[in-house]
């Protein structure tokens, strides 16, 4: 946990607005990752791109679970009460601004484009990592970075 667990945790925060969704999907995460005992690892860079797809896919069932779609109007209030839309109370960062365009991405090109950008993996590692093919990396990462130049325009 010491030497990948900001990744997962980013990772994880990659998908969620809120700390508490995220936190529930890095504890899952590390639950997996404490009780595969038949897994073997190749080294620490294989270890991290376990730890990345397997914190992906839990969030991805996270996001679909049934339960995350019955909310409550006065929850869904409630959520988002100290996120003011006043920005001179409140003013959003850049960062902020990027967090929430990769947020809004679809997965992929966002996964890839986190690995890219924020991990600093290259289109073959990455293909390694989600079983796709680099020429696929490539047009995931170039529709991620158009549409986060887009956004950011």
């Amino acid at each position: 946990m010491d030497a990948h667990g900001s990744t997962v945790w980013r990772v994880c925060l990659l998908f969620f607005r809120a700390s508490a969704d995220a936190e529930d999907a890095f504890q899952e995460t590390m639950i997996k990752y404490a009780t595969a005992d038949t897994t073997s690892f190749n080294g620490e860079e294989h270890r991290k791109a376990w730890l990345i797809r397997v914190a992906t896919n839990v969030c991805k069932d996270m996001l679909k679970a049934a339960s995350r779609s019955n909310v409550s109007f006065d929850e869904e209030v409630y959520a988002n009460h100290f996120v003011s839309p006043d920005s001179e109370s409140q003013p959003a960062s850049f960062a902020s601004e990027v967090v929430d365009i990769m947020q809004s991405m679809d997965d992929p090109p966002r996964t890839p484009l986190y690995l890219s950008l924020y991990e600093g993996y290259t289109a073959p590692e990455i293909a390694d990592m989600v079983d796709a093919p680099v020429n696929t990396v490539y047009s995931w990462l170039a529709r991620g970075k158009t549409m986060l130049k887009e956004a950011l325009a």
